[in-house]
């Protein structure tokens, strides 16, 4: 998922300029205390354990948050970027509200349900995370889940940045007119992305075909993607007219 915003005003933007991290192997995990020295993927569930994992991911000043600093550690002993797929996926297991960052509560009630109390633990977990994208119910679940988790908290609407790259995410795969859309965005007067708007978009993107011969003007679609439409027909009636075209 996209990176969360910093609380710290001192910490700087410069996040999406690091450079990528090797992926950390199951059996390349460090120990880092006594109590986990021995942790294996078959062992037990323990809450205790789960809870000393977490703690190693805050900070004194505030011991029940993990935040953006502590989610990247917490990504680098996974093995997986910030912006993976499946951190979207673990967030919405733990019901967290928040991108970017993970309350004990939220951690304990995840992890709890996955039966994860190390990162060895939480590695072997990520395929199962993985595969609940595949059920079109589960992901048109964490789809809706992942508007409320992106935007900011005190906005009513999803700034069209943070849109862009969530829809990224969830649809660039799988979309074959994600380009476009993607492309009419950049061109549209669009700023921000309203919940409806969202949920539609998902919705025209399982039920329209690429050719748009099933797309009712008429329908109850919002503005924005008889808008997309209409504007996605003139770029191919431009491509077709031009000269050199079969």
């Amino acid at each position: 998922m996209p990176r969360g915003k910093r609380r710290a005003a001192d910490i700087g933007d410069n996040m999406d300029g690091q450079s990528k991290r090797a992926r950390t192997s199951y059996t390349s995990i460090p120990t880092q205390q006594s109590s986990r020295r021995h942790i294996r993927a078959e062992d037990g569930f323990s809450q205790k354990r789960c809870l000393t994992w977490f703690q190693e991911y805050t900070t004194p000043d505030e011991p029940e948050t993990l935040g953006p600093d502590g989610m990247e550690k917490f990504c680098e002993d996974i093995g997986v970027e910030p912006e993976n797929i499946v951190m979207l996926v673990l967030a919405y297991k733990m019901g967290a509200t928040q991108m970017g960052f993970f309350s004990q509560q939220e951690w304990l009630k995840g992890l709890t349900d996955l039966e994860c109390d190390s990162a060895a633990k939480m590695v072997v977990k990520l395929d199962y995370l993985r595969s609940i994208l595949n059920d079109p119910n589960s992901f048109k679940s964490i789809y809706r889940y992942a508007y409320d988790f992106a935007k900011d908290s005190d906005q009513r609407s999803m700034d069209i940045l943070t849109a862009k790259a969530m829809l990224q995410l969830l649809l660039g795969k799988h979309w074959p007119l994600y380009p476009q859309f993607a492309q009419f965005l950049e061109q549209s007067k669009y700023k921000v992305i309203n919940k409806d708007q969202w949920c539609n978009i998902l919705e025209f993107s399982r039920t329209i075909c690429i050719d748009l011969s099933n797309y009712d003007i008429d329908g109850a679609w919002p503005v924005m993607l008889d808008e997309f439409v209409e504007w996605l027909r003139l770029q191919r009636s431009l491509a077709n007219s031009s000269p050199g075209s079969s």
